[in-house]
């Protein structure tokens, strides 16, 4: 299959030499002498890739990316510009620009760059026809709804996905940011590359700069031998660094230094290495709260927030609730080698009642509890794992205590253990798995929760 190739610059000099030189690589080259003819013409020639300068009367390079984006966005662009700036790249991002050179072009970069930017078309001829599809179906990539919020948040994967700028994930506990993040890796051309995830919040201040960037032998106590850090392991790939308002000022601006230059240095190295990573950050506050508390650094905001996806909490997407039931059914009924067809109706009602504190993830751990322990092949209202999922009063009865979305509702008969198992899980749900966190809340120290968690599981502790 030869591609098409569509070259767009007002340049008379600047176009025919592209043209000669694409033609003699074997692609098909249309040529345009401004943005407007450059436009009509991709809506009749259908490339594969543009290249557009940047300046051109009348409509512009930007112009031009933003109008095909919305128009025909199977088609890459490439703009070449004279002098290039941070501003320019970062509008080119959000217009769906693939990538820019500056001239005069540097041949041995552009054919290598017209090579990844032509795998891009092709990905999302792909995912175009894979949306078609999910417009009847269930999601995208591993989300699940098919709510107008998640609709919406598709659109904006579709588009991020196709470059390799940072995306920035907000959203509660529990609301999906990490499956957002893979699900923007698999669908762009890096997917066959590692996906490193990294929970901030997870791991010690002292110790988070060395995992993140690396170090050499001897950098401190216990260094005894060099080690890579995330960055070097996701090179070509994607790192998902999960609370990124967790780092420390200090650590953030070494990040924010990564995403400027490309290049990391290990903790007591004297070179630096060159990265090629694409980076997505999330985290469970208000991003722009946190820039005014001072615990988020307003120039790394800005350079993350190229893309913004905010996660809705599920009690705003309630619509969506059959329908991860059924898929979380599914996928529990294959793991536990269950034959559980779904909920009754009353069942289902009192989820859909319930407001979700811990959002998507703690419905899959209900689900879990209930395909895991149902008796008979469908779940009843009864046998719902946590009486908090019960629909309650407007006004409690007498004596009857208050609770709000946080709480554990535990009725009488159950068992101690089973009390204390579902406020252990509830609390660890709440804070997305961190067992520091957790244990702080629960009043005891990780190692007793560690050792809880496995006696409720069945194993050694940790």
């Amino acid at each position: 299959m030869t591609h098409k190739i569509l070259v767009a610059d007002d340049d008379a000099d600047s176009l025919d030499g592209l043209t000669t030189l694409l033609t003699s690589w074997g692609y098909e080259v249309e040529t345009a002498h401004d943005g407007e003819e450059a436009y009509q013409r991709a809506l009749a020639f259908r490339p594969d890739l543009v290249i557009a300068d940047l300046v051109m009367a009348g409509m512009d390079g930007l112009a031009l990316a933003g109008a095909l984006q919305q128009d025909y966005p199977s088609a890459t662009v490439i703009i070449l510009t004279g002098h290039a700036t941070v501003d320019t790249a970062v509008t080119a991002m959000k217009r769906g620009v693939y990538d820019y050179l500056t001239k005069p072009v540097d041949t041995r970069r552009l054919r290598p760059l017209i090579e990844k930017a032509l795998e891009k078309t092709e990905i999302m001829r792909e995912v175009t026809l894979l949306r078609r599809q999910l417009k009847e179906a269930r999601g995208l990539g591993r989300l699940l709804g098919t709510s107008r919020s998640m609709q919406e948040i598709y659109h904006v994967i579709e588009v991020a996905a196709g470059t390799g700028a940072p995306v920035l994930i907000s959203g509660e506990s529990g609301t999906g940011k990490e499956l957002v993040a893979r699900t923007l890796h698999e669908m762009s051309s890096r997917r066959k590359a590692p996906f490193v995830a990294v929970n901030c919040s997870a791991i010690p201040e002292t110790l988070l700069e060395s995992e993140l960037f690396g170090h050499e032998k001897g950098a401190f106590t216990g260094a005894l031998e060099r080690r890579a850090g995330y960055f070097e392991l996701a090179d070509k790939g994607t790192i998902f660094l999960d609370e990124i308002v967790e780092m420390s000022p200090a650590l953030q601006a070494k990040y924010l230094r990564i995403l400027q230059e490309g290049q990391v240095r290990r903790l007591g190295g004297k070179g630096e290495l060159s990265v090629d990573v694409r980076i997505i950050a999330a985290t469970n506050k208000d991003p722009l709260k946190a820039v005014k508390d001072g615990t988020f650094r307003e120039d790394l905001f800005y350079r993350l927030n190229v893309f913004a996806v905010a996660m809705p909490p599920l009690r705003q997407r309630k619509e969506d609730i059959p329908l991860l039931v059924e898929a979380f059914v599914e996928e529990f009924n294959a793991k536990y080698d269950k034959r559980v067809k779904g909920l009754d109706d009353p069942a289902l009602q009192a989820l859909m009642q319930w407001s979700w504190p811990g959002n998507v993830r703690e419905l899959r751990n209900v689900i879990e509890r209930a395909t895991v322990t149902c008796p008979a092949d469908i779940v009843t209202r009864d046998q719902l794992p946590l009486a908090s999922t019960a629909p309650r009063a407007a006004t409690p009865a007498a004596g009857e205590p208050v609770h709000d979305e946080g709480s554990v509702v535990i009725p009488l008969g159950t068992t101690l253990d089973d009390a204390e198992r579902d406020l252990l899980l509830r609390t660890l749900a709440r804070h997305e798995g961190n067992k520091t966190r957790a244990a702080d809340v629960l009043g005891i120290t990780p190692k007793t929760l560690r050792s809880k968690l496995a006696r409720y599981e069945g194993r050694e502790p940790a």
